[in-house]
């Protein structure tokens, strides 16, 4: 290919691309034919799991108020905290400050015929007690939110490394050729909003096509998908064709992977044309369902229209969908912080997973619920420290045993009670792999000479008393 070929190449490019651009920039991946480096996607052994619904709580909702009661510590509320439990620790903003014990505010209770204790906050939640696996013994290695959430999303701190949901369609490739096959959508509180960065899904070093779509919350779910007016589909589909026929000399003649991957992008935009305003377009949704998600207008911003469309979305075939409520950092105001936080996401929670079971779909559903680390056990003013030794969250369906919690924290809720009974954030990654029918040691990619994984090279293990059949 000439300089001028070139030339012309890129004028022509960025000439007609506008219409569809946009959508191609968001839209990073391919079909399943496409879908790792092998182009032969394919679990390791039977899964249970098909879809992976992340409900991210960003901030660090504490396990204080949500999913661990800890009588002992009401207790001593407003007395000082055992030294010996918090000598030569890493605390965040309360390093080298008096240290004094927060009682939980609220009360739990014990729900359904399994007697799991939640807190009396989340009555949906505590609804649907019997579908849940409540992790009481979950603890991280970051005490900041975006290094947490870097390493609950990638295992690790460093930039560059791929999110979980990129691990996923890397190993099992889309199930939708007319969407992405990792979407994520945010929402915010009123209370604790923390920014969250787009590198949080970022496919890293494995290919671009892996990595997350943001999709908009509020209005279209994605920017120019559709076309101007005065051009049909037609005039459209030439449009692509033309590109990615001198995208296609371009792979001929580079070799880069990224061009095949540009090429897909284009061809993915202009199905999206057609997929993205079916799927945002509720109007088949019944009173019922709305009512039951607590969705007062659809695609109004709200986590209740996010959890409906995760439903939308795991129907389709959408793998890896993550729902971020940024609503959780409650250094102060925790009362009414955590109240706000409870009631934009307990209904709609619940309901996602009552509206799974409903239509057969959370055998082969996984949901996952909580935060990137928790919040201590000692006050910070009218609110709470970030916290890492120990925290809550709960998993339902995709194989997950229900009615149980695994682990504890001890008596005060500042640390994990039980060596063996723990869960590290690598152990959750090792199951929600496993659920999927993914072994974590084989899941790997060549980077700089190492494979390299998602639960990295520390000691990592499946949770097997959670699941099913283990």
């Amino acid at each position: 290919m000439n300089a001028l070929t070139d030339i012309q190449r890129r004028s022509f490019l960025k000439r007609g691309t506008y219409s569809v651009g946009m959508a191609a920039l968001g839209s990073m991946l391919a079909k399943e034919s496409q879908a790792s480096q092998s182009s032969n996607p394919q679990p390791h052994f039977p899964g249970t799991a098909k879809t992976v619904i992340h409900l991210c709580m960003a901030g660090g909702p504490s396990h204080l108020e949500t999913l661990d009661p800890k009588p002992e510590l009401d207790k001593i509320n407003d007395q000082p905290f055992p030294a010996s439990m918090t000598d030569g620790q890493q605390l965040a903003q309360l390093q080298g400050a008096k240290l004094v014990a927060r009682g939980a505010f609220c009360k739990f209770k014990k729900w359904g015929e399994s007697g799991l204790e939640i807190s009396e906050l989340f009555p949906h939640i505590g609804s649907v007690a019997d579908d849940l696996c409540i992790i009481r013994s979950m603890h991280t290695e970051q005490i900041n939110h975006d290094p947490a959430h870097a390493f609950m999303n990638t295992g690790s701190i460093q930039k560059g490394r791929p999110s979980m949901g990129s691990w996923l369609l890397y190993g099992l490739g889309a199930e939708t050729e007319s969407l992405p096959g990792f979407i994520v959508f945010t929402s915010q509180g009123r209370y604790g909003a923390q920014p969250v960065s787009a590198r949080q899904w970022k496919a890293g070093f494995l290919p671009s096509r892996f990595q997350g779509v943001q999709f908009q919350s509020r209005g279209d779910a994605v920017h120019y998908v559709r076309p101007p007016g005065g051009i049909n589909d037609v005039t459209q589909k030439a449009t692509i064709d033309a590109v990615n026929a001198f995208n296609r000399d371009l792979l001929t003649d580079r070799g880069d992977a990224e061009i095949a991957t540009r090429i897909s992008q284009y061809e993915m935009a202009f199905r999206m044309q057609a997929s993205v305003p079916e799927l945002a377009d509720m109007s088949d949704e019944s009173k019922e369902t709305l009512e039951l998600y607590g969705v007062k207008q659809p695609g109004d911003g709200s986590f209740a229209s996010n959890c409906l469309m995760a439903r939308r979305l795991a129907e389709r075939g959408v793998r890896f969908i993550q729902l971020y409520h940024r609503a959780w950092d409650h250094h102060g105001s925790l009362e009414a912080g955590m109240k706000d936080s409870a009631k934009a996401v307990d209904q709609a929670s619940a309901a996602l997973i009552q509206d799974l079971k409903q239509r057969g779909m959370l055998d082969e559903t996984l949901v996952i619920w909580g935060g990137e680390f928790g919040r201590t056990p000692m006050k910070q003013g009218s609110g709470r420290d970030h916290h890492i030794n120990a925290f809550s969250l709960f998993m339902a369906g995709g194989g997950i045993r229900g009615g149980m919690s695994y682990g504890n924290s001890d008596e005060l809720g500042y640390r994990y009670l039980k060596d063996g009974e723990e869960c590290h954030v690598r152990d959750l990654h090792a199951t929600m792999l496993h659920a999927c029918g993914l072994d974590h040691m084989r899941l790997s990619a060549k980077y700089q000479g190492l494979d390299v994984r998602l639960t990295g090279v520390e000691p990592a293990r499946v949770l097997k008393p959670i699941l099913k059949h283990a």
